[in-house]
């Protein structure tokens, strides 16, 4: 029997800030070696493009931790029983693995779901200084400097999902939200990033249609009511209902049980009544995530041909390369058996379209009369090819990852 842990601790929160004051040390130190002559706007252009690449990679890891059932290899939070990494945890940790050798906290799930935290706290140091600059900066710079103090709220609110997610034992609405609020954090850095590129004369808006405005605006809709059909997949580990593609248990329409699948509020593999879930339920679940795709595949590849047709090439690409990205990932997961790096891609697909959806609106405005083309637009940086062509990935590029 291991004893009861209490499910917040905030002893070792003050040890944690310095380890996420480490972890954003050298992100700062590399920018300021590298613009130590430049104004202070393209100091923090470069801040805000790197902490993009940075909070790709914490989403991707998050995925990485979730699929490796690593959620709760630290029971209690912010810390790992009361302290600040497992190796004071030791103890605690050996004792708990060996009364339950299978069961959430190893020794393996505890480093990962610390690292996890570890960068989390790294990203908002960096997101700290990016607000508290801008805003002691203000009149120096080309953007409003309630941005980055927005984006630092939000984080914080990510924090606290983050916290939710350990004491109310990976309930499957508090992960599907903590997943959909690292994408949004995803989209409000990346929507600072091309606000840079433009004061900066790096990028220039693109003068498009209404009408491919406002079907870029829906697919970006449809795309956040896929993801998170896919975060409850995800977070319900309903992937393995359907082991068949295209038919799902050897017919076209399988057995579902719609309303208990989508009980918003409920524990992990429960319904609200306490009883398990049926397996019709998860299916239900699976099954409707891959309708939906069925609708947003084809969207996402006709909003591609428009995007290249009105001169936003690099997004049509990377928009057109991601569908497939997804669709072969998507696929993956179904025939494999939910092999962990299609998983993790598949999670990192969806990341980075957001990125491309928040970077083609945030490029583009309207107007009533066609434009001649213009050269291509500069990507921010965390999706710029190294020799600065708009349409390659770079090795540090978040679409680079999912790609």
């Amino acid at each position: 029997m291991t004893e009861s842990v209490a499910l917040y601790d905030l002893s070792p929160a003050f040890r944690l800030m310095i380890l996420g004051i480490v972890v954003a040390a050298g992100p700062l130190a590399w920018v300021w070696l590298r613009n130590r002559q430049a104004p202070m706007p393209r100091r923090l252009a470069t801040l805000t493009a790197l902490t993009l690449f940075l909070t790709f990679d914490l989403v991707l890891f998050g995925a990485f931790t979730r699929l490796t059932d690593s959620g709760l290899g630290c029971p209690d939070w912010p810390g790992c029983y009361g302290d600040a990494s497992p190796i004071g945890a030791r103890a605690e940790i050996s004792q708990a693995q060996a009364a339950l050798p299978t069961g959430p906290v190893t020794h393996t799930k505890a480093w990962i779901e610390m690292i996890h935290r570890y960068l989390a706290t790294g990203v908002g140091v960096l997101l700290l200084v990016l607000a508290a600059t801008s805003w002691v900066r203000r009149h120096e710079l080309p953007l409003s400097p309630w941005w980055p103090v927005a984006t630092l709220v939000w984080v914080c609110v990510q924090g606290a999902f983050g916290a939710l997610t350990v004491t109310m034992k990976l309930k499957p609405l508090i992960v599907t939200l903590h997943l959909l609020g690292g994408l949004i954090l995803l989209a409000l850095i990346c929507k600072q990033a091309v606000l840079y590129a433009q004061a900066d004369g790096r990028q220039r808006p693109r003068e498009v249609s209404p009408g491919l405005r406002g079907a870029l605006a829906a697919g970006f809709a449809l795309l956040w009511l896929q993801v998170a059909l896919g975060g409850w997949v995800s977070t319900n580990y309903a992937v393995l209902a359907c082991t068949d593609f295209p038919k799902c248990q050897g017919t076209w329409w399988p057995p579902m049980a719609l309303r208990e699948g989508f009980e918003l509020w409920r524990p992990l593999g429960m319904t609200g009544a306490g009883e398990p879930i049926t397996f019709a339920a998860l299916t239900g679940i699976h099954y409707v995530h891959r309708l939906m795709a069925y609708l947003l595949l084809p969207v996402l590849w006709a909003l591609a041909w428009r995007l290249h047709r009105a001169g936003l090439g690099a997004q049509a690409r990377w928009l057109a390369g991601l569908a497939l990205l997804q669709l072969v990932t998507g696929l993956s997961n179904v025939v494999l058996g939910w092999p962990l790096l299609a998983a993790v891609l598949h999670t990192g697909g969806a990341a980075a379209l957001v990125v491309v959806f928040t970077w083609a609106l945030a490029t583009s405005r309207v107007t009533g009369v066609a434009q001649a083309p213009s050269p291509a637009p500069v990507p921010p940086a965390g999706m710029r090819g190294s020799s600065g062509a708009a349409d390659r990935p770079a090795a540090a590029s978040p679409g680079g990852h999912a790609a």
